[in-house]
């Protein structure tokens, strides 16, 4: 039986109302849990405006969406007349539709640069790992939204591009035609592929993408904020109770957030009023042509948030194969001559690298191009497992670690690059050198992670007034 609390009989009309809802609904509680009552580490700083921005960019999407979907046709004869209808005809259409899909690049900005943030301060470690998990699945929907939407305008890129992106399930061994074909649900990306993306961009993956955000707040607030120290806030705690490191989350970064807030949205109208395509990166300029099944444009390329992981699927060639099995067999004799392991454990990493050497050797190259497109995005997930670092923070880790983070981000920008641009010999092989960079700088990560002088994690955060 639910517990009633008493209003006051003097209490004022607002203050019953709210005791109202209380009784029924927990609001002041949730409120408490997570803003008033919730103690956030006092020395947040640049980068945990992000988090919030990538909050607030997923309502700018939800909002715009439903009023483009007011005027949107889903049908391959009417689609790209719909968005003009819109451009064109719609009172402040123009505008909707800009904010919508320079927020779709803002969203992948903001997500990029929240998830290094995750890199550079350990935040994916005990005890965050279902954080950093909900985050990884969050962005994986959110790439499957940005796909299925790119195809809505029904213009020579969305439908070229759909095409190459729904064709490479057909590599897939023994299931991969059946797979492409239920895909598009047709013979051909047309009418029924329209729709079944449409449905799926509009109801299905926003109300998973949705309940993600939602698991990943939780989480958060259950385990607590991360740091740029590193340091568990809850471990020292004041007479009431109370982190002596923390702060209240509201009114503190509420108010602090306003700044994040203020410069994105002035950057973000900024590019809606001035450079809404952005120089073809945001828009690009074939997409204002109406799809023609029967003239292929001359270089089909995805939008920029795809590139990095496009350029992986280019560089896995026949030639490349080779050198990919010759990385399996190497790994596969580290582990039988190195690793300290039991016996069996050896015997089933020598038999299993045999294996997938030989599948890699009978199955076509581009069968493995999806393979490493998709494991790029899958091996995030494992990250709290293959950091072995002695500190979370970067602050305090060697110096050669800052350096070979920062040759990471350096390597997915020339990724990103190489996705747009023609295919050509020396970006071929430059794709496949930063292809190996990024796995290697994930699958040897328990190794070097260890590696070099760790400095003194402090027991307080450090803090300075600003």
């Amino acid at each position: 039986m639910a517990t009633f609390k008493e209003v006051p009989a003097n209490a004022g009309p607002a203050q019953k109302l709210l005791g109202w809802i209380d009784n029924r609904f927990p609001a002041t509680k949730l409120y408490n849990e997570h803003l008033a009552e919730y103690y956030a580490p006092k020395n947040f700083n640049f980068w945990y405006f992000f988090g919030s921005l990538a909050l607030l960019v997923l309502v700018l999407q939800i909002v715009t969406g439903i009023f483009l979907v007011m005027h949107y046709k889903p049908d391959a004869a009417l689609a790209f007349g719909s968005v003009e209808y819109i451009m064109r005809d719609v009172p402040w259409g123009w505008l909707i539709r800009y904010m919508h899909s320079t927020g779709a690049s803002a969203f992948f900005i903001v997500v990029y640069l929240h998830m290094f943030r995750g890199l550079l301060y350990g935040s994916y470690r005990k005890p965050r790992e279902l954080i950093w998990i909900f985050g990884c699945a969050i962005f994986l929907c959110l790439m499957a939204e940005a796909f299925m939407g790119y195809l809505l305008p029904w213009g020579q890129m969305s439908y070229w591009g759909a095409q190459v992106i729904v064709n490479l399930f057909a590599a897939i061994p023994v299931v991969g035609p059946d797979l492409a074909l239920l895909i598009r649900g047709d013979y051909v990306v047309g009418d029924a592929t329209l729709n079944r993306f449409f449905s799926f961009h509009v109801i299905a993956v926003p109300l998973v993408l949705l309940g993600l955000v939602a698991s990943h707040v939780i989480a958060l607030h259950e385990v607590g904020s991360n740091n740029p120290d590193g340091i568990e806030i809850k471990n020292k705690l004041g007479p009431n109770g109370r982190p002596l490191d923390g702060i209240p989350f509201h009114p503190y970064y509420t108010v602090h957030d306003i700044l994040g807030v203020s410069v994105f949205l002035f950057l973000f109208s900024a590019v809606i009023f001035f450079a809404p395509e952005f120089g073809g990166y945001f828009l690009e300029y074939n997409n204002f042509i109406p799809a023609d099944p029967l003239k292929t444009p001359l270089h089909i390329a995805p939008v920029w948030y795809f590139t990095p992981f496009y350029s992986m699927l280019r560089a896995i060639t026949s030639e490349m194969m080779y050198a990919l099995i010759a990385c399996v067999a190497a790994a596969g004799a580290w582990v039988v001559l190195k690793a300290r392991v039991g016996g069996l454990f050896k015997l089933a990493a020598a038999v299993a690298a045999v294996v997938l050497a030989t599948l890699m050797l009978s199955i076509d190259a581009k069968f493995w191009g999806v393979v490493v497109m998709g494991g790029a995005v899958i091996i995030l997930f494992f990250l709290p497992w293959l950091d072995h670092s002695l500190v979370r923070s970067m602050r305090y880790r060697p110096q050669w670690h800052k350096v070979l983070y920062a040759i990471f981000v350096i390597d997915f920008a020339i990724l990103g690059y190489l996705g747009v641009q023609p295919p050509s010999a020396v970006g071929e092989r430059v794709s496949q050198i930063g292809t190996l960079f990024y796995f290697g700088f994930f699958l040897l990560m328990p190794w070097w992670s260890r590696l070099g002088d760790f400095k003194p994690v402090p027991d307080r955060v450090t803090f300075s007034a600003h």
